[in-house]
């Protein structure tokens, strides 16, 4: 093949790839506002972008149940990137394909200002504890705690978990239900209660989408911390890494969804 033939190849595969690259939805749980989630979310969507050649957009929802719904009729959610319990659901009934997760393990720590006397759970029945809504981990593993629906906490909602924070250092809540990577933030906390570590989050894919177009979003993603762009991705997120991943991970955290309503 002459230099010229193999020049036109080039620019005929290169043209051919950007004709069948396609536009993905990127699903972020909401644990921040969904402003804040797109801002800072936006360089994982870039770097997979420019990395792949598809279109990555991320999709921000208003607050948990909204998510909740949208999930069961997998509304827009192309790509995920989610808690342990969404990905399990995801990918035991909805056919969903695991492609990586950060490493580590996520906990959470039921905290309350250091002024206030209180070291038991269930010194919080009928006081008011502040959590994200249901079925995020955080409000899970609390409901869990009181399962008795008559010795519950008054459950204050919040936006995010500097939002719980805020509402018991200004003592408008008497606690607060956070991930326990935020307790060593604040001077004036007192941790009542850790929860049982969870995997960190898994970045899984719609059955729709192509295998080829999972298999390029997958080592981009695991490629990430060995280049250049990956690495400063990864520091505008504050994630160490993306690793391979197995079902097995999540395994069975399923489960925490069994309380929640079906739409």
């Amino acid at each position: 093949m002459s230099v010229h033939h193999g020049l036109l190849a080039a620019v005929f595969l290169l043209f051919s790839h950007s004709l069948l690259a396609g536009e993905w939805s990127l699903s972020i749980q909401p644990v921040l506002s969904k402003k804040h989630i797109e801002q800072a979310y936006q360089p994982l969507a870039d770097y997979l972008s420019k990395q792949t050649g598809e279109t990555i957009r991320i999709r921000a929802h208003r607050n948990f149940i909204a998510y909740w719904a949208s999930l069961q009729k997998m509304d827009g959610f192309d790509f995920v990137l989610d808690a342990a319990h969404f990905t399990d659901y995801r990918l035991q009934h909805m056919g969903y394909h695991l492609l990586a997760r950060l490493p580590d393990t996520v906990t959470f720590s039921l905290v309350t200002r250091d002024d206030k006397l209180i070291f038991e759970v269930d010194e919080l029945i009928a006081r008011r504890v502040a959590s994200l809504s249901p079925p995020s981990v955080g409000a899970l593993r609390l409901l869990q705690l009181f399962p008795d629906p008559m010795r519950q906490p008054r459950m204050v909602y919040v936006n995010s978990s500097e939002d719980a924070v805020r509402k018991v250092i200004d003592g408008k809540a008497d606690a607060a239900m956070i991930p326990n990577a935020l307790v060593p933030r604040f001077d004036n906390l007192n941790t009542v209660l850790t929860t049982e570590p969870l995997p960190h989050m898994g970045f899984s894919a719609s059955p729709d989408v192509p295998q080829a177009v999972r298999s390029r979003i997958s080592l981009a993603l695991r490629r990430a911390s060995l280049t250049p762009a990956g690495r400063k991705m990864l520091q505008q997120l504050r994630f160490p890494a993306f690793i391979p991943a197995s079902p097995q991970d999540y395994k069975g955290y399923a489960s925490l969804l069994d309380i929640m309503p079906k739409f």
